[in-house]
C-alpha cells in the first residue's frame, strides 16, 4: 500500500507534468482516498472504464485523456456523472496527455520509435512550442511493408498505408494519437515516412509532397506509453498494476 500523495508527487515530477502548455488539465483530477493498493492505466475516461476498475479492485486510475480539459465546461452533466461514480467507488483520477506523448523514456512517440528500433537522430514537430518527438533513422533498413506489418503485429490494429514516398525509407517521424495537419505539414521536408494514429485529411498533401504515411489507429499508438508507465510505476511503488483495454473502433 502507498499514499496517493507519493505517487502524485512521483508522477508530476517524472512526467515533467507542468513542461508543456496543455488543453488538458494534467495531474490528478480527482482524489477519492488516501491510501493506493491498485493502480489501473487507461488511454481514455468513461463510465465502462471506470466499471472495469472497480470489478478490477482499483483504487487509481492513470489515463492519457483526463476529465478535465480546458476547452470543456467541468459542470457538464456527463463528467458529473462520471466523477460522481469515482467518488462512489472510492476511485482517484490522474491525467497526462503531452507529457506522456513526448516524455524521453516512457512517452507514446519514443515507445513506437523502439517497437520498429529506430535510432533516434534529432527532435521534430512542436506543439505549444515544444517538441514532442524525433527524427528516426530507420537503421535496419525496413520496408515501408514490412513497418506496417511490425506496427500491425505489436500494436495488435490494422494500418491504413499512404504509399506515396520512396521506397527506401531512412528518415522516420512519428506522432501518435490524431494527426494534425500542421505537424504533418512540418514533418513533409524531414522524413520519407510519417506515422500517426488516425487518419486525417491529408491524403493529396502526401501525394504531392511524395511521403509516407502509416496510420496504426489513435487509441493503438496510445497504449505503449501508459504500458512502459506502467513498468516503471511497478518497480518504484508496492502497487499491484491492471492495463484496462476498452479499444475505440478509430
Amino acid at each position: 500500500m502507498t499514499k496517493l500523495k507519493e505517487i502524485k508527487t512521483f508522477l508530476d515530477q517524472y512526467l515533467k507534468i507542468k513542461s508543456i502548455k496543455d488543453d488538458s488539465i494534467n495531474g490528478l483530477q480527482f482524489k477519492a482516498k488516501d491510501q493506493v493498493k491498485k493502480i489501473g492505466f487507461s488511454v481514455d475516461v468513461g463510465l465502462e472504464i471506470y466499471k472495469k476498475a472497480k470489478q478490477n479492485k482499483v483504487d487509481l486510475i492513470i489515463v492519457h485523456h483526463g476529465e478535465y480539459w480546458k476547452s470543456v465546461n467541468k459542470k457538464e452533466p456527463i463528467i458529473r456523472k462520471r466523477i460522481a461514480f469515482l467518488k462512489n467507488a472510492g476511485i482517484s483520477l490522474y491525467a497526462a496527455h503531452l507529457p506522456l506523448d513526448k516524455h524521453p523514456v516512457v512517452g507514446n512517440n519514443i515507445q513506437l520509435f523502439k517497437i520498429i528500433k529506430c535510432q533516434i537522430n534529432k527532435p521534430a514537430i512542436k506543439k505549444n512550442g515544444k517538441f514532442i518527438s524525433w527524427v528516426g533513422i530507420n537503421k535496419n533498413k525496413l520496408s515501408l511493408d514490412e513497418i506496417k506489418k511490425i506496427l500491425e503485429r505489436k500494436l495488435k490494429t490494422k494500418c491504413i498505408v499512404l504509399p506515396y514516398g520512396p521506397k527506401k525509407i531512412r528518415r522516420i517521424i512519428i506522432c501518435s494519437g490524431g494527426p494534425k495537419f500542421n505537424q504533418f505539414m512540418e514533418a513533409i521536408n524531414k522524413c520519407e515516412l510519417y506515422i500517426s494514429g488516425g487518419t486525417s485529411e491529408i491524403n493529396t498533401v502526401a501525394q504531392d509532397s511524395k511521403i509516407n504515411v502509416i496510420f496504426a489507429r489513435h487509441y493503438n499508438t496510445e497504449t505503449v506509453g501508459l504500458k512502459a508507465l506502467m513498468k516503471v510505476i511497478e518497480s518504484k511503488f508496492k502497487c499491484k498494476t491492471v492495463f484496462l483495454d476498452l479499444p475505440t473502433p478509430y
